[in-house]
């Protein structure tokens, strides 16, 4: 029993992470029960969502079998994973750590778009996770505006368990309970198999981390041979002079492509450190070289939180336009788009989405 917001918040930014280039389940429909589910705040519209998928295999797929110690289920949803999504397992000396491994390398590949992108799932439990590396259920997902590596929005993350920045460390916590479950299927002895999932699992770390540096060199229109440190400097500087991510990475894409500096520079309170870093990237990027890149990584539009807000409280009211108008603009949001330019801004102090939630 969802109710129409959620519903609607999930078809259109999971069509918005697909048209981004994002690995994703897909929207097929949203649609109106005609019957209110009853919330804190009272009485709301009711809503279906329907999704489309690769598969619906999920880490808590294998958790209902593994919890029921039933061996032959998990062992026949191991050689459907794999048939179904990672064929090349099937060859692999040992098919079910292959399993592992490739699933691993899904989830860090996937969790490091996520982020160069602002993106915060929300709420990364088991049951979340896709053994095919798409990404599912955008209940209390969001975009970020201002950037913060802390950042939360689910209005039941009061931890921040789900932060941007700790995205990273739940996936692998995702994939140790994914490990746990194939452990009698690694081996018979039971010391041997946590030696072996970890094993597997050891590689993680380094497979998120070279993927997210290359997500951000792109961003910035940086050579392989650039520091690092250069991208960690201008995080911490978006951090802490609170500018927002993606209207940043738009303008710099813009004094990439040979525009002046000026509106770049006007987003930081204090020019003298953002003028010393820009004068680094200056002596670092190739941006003829990296422009038509830098312009593939950096979208123009995405589905920021207030906009996504609007849309659903006008669905409450039976007005679809804002919906439609949104998923319309969504669909190219790399692309510059003159009518739709009033999506690009972001929200004023009284927009701010500060919360957003599941449908359940």
């Amino acid at each position: 029993k969802s109710a129409l917001g959620p519903v609607i918040r999930e078809y259109i930014v999971s069509e918005a992470m697909a048209a981004l280039g994002v690995p994703t389940t897909r929207a097929l429909a949203a649609v109106a029960t005609g019957e209110n589910v009853i919330r804190p705040e009272g009485p709301l519209r009711g809503g279906v969502f329907t999704r489309v998928a690769a598969s619906h295999i999920r880490v808590g797929t294998f958790e209902y079998f593994g919890a029921r110690n039933d061996i032959d289920a998990l062992r026949l949803l191991a050689d459907h994973a794999i048939a179904r999504h990672y064929s090349e397992a099937a060859e692999a000396p040992y098919p079910y750590v292959a399993l592992l491994e490739s699933v691993a390398d899904a989830q860090a590949d996937l969790i490091a778009q996520w982020m160069s992108l602002g993106f915060i799932h929300g709420v990364m439990n088991t049951d979340n996770t896709a053994i095919s590396g798409e990404t599912i259920d955008y209940g209390p997902c969001a975009f970020m505006d201002v950037f913060h590596s802390q950042r939360v929005f689910s209005s039941i993350d009061s931890g921040a368990r789900y932060a941007w920045g700790n995205q990273p460390d739940i996936g692998l916590w995702n994939l140790t309970r994914f490990a746990e479950t194939l452990l009698p299927l690694l081996s018979e002895d039971p010391g041997e198999a946590t030696q072996i999932a970890q094993a597997a699992l050891s590689g993680y770390s380094g497979r998120f981390g070279s993927q997210y540096i290359a997500c951000f060199r792109v961003k910035f229109g940086l050579p392989p041979e650039a520091p690092v440190e250069l991208i960690n400097e201008c995080l911490d500087l978006l951090e802490t002079q609170g500018v927002d991510f993606t209207l940043f990475f738009r303008h710099l894409t813009r004094v990439a492509g040979g525009e002046d500096s000026k509106t770049l520079a006007a987003m930081f309170h204090s020019s003298e450190a953002f003028q010393k870093w820009f004068a680094t990237w200056r002596s670092e990027a190739d941006p003829a070289k990296h422009l038509a890149d830098m312009r593939a990584a950096n979208p123009i539009l995405i589905p920021r939180n207030h906009r996504v807000e609007e849309a659903i409280q006008s669905a409450y009211g039976g007005d679809f336009a804002p919906f439609h108008r949104l998923v319309d603009a969504l669909a190219a949001p790399y692309a510059d788009q003159v009518e739709y330019t009033d999506l690009e801004v972001p929200p004023r102090p009284e927009e701010i989405v500060h919360k957003t939630f599941c449908g359940t």
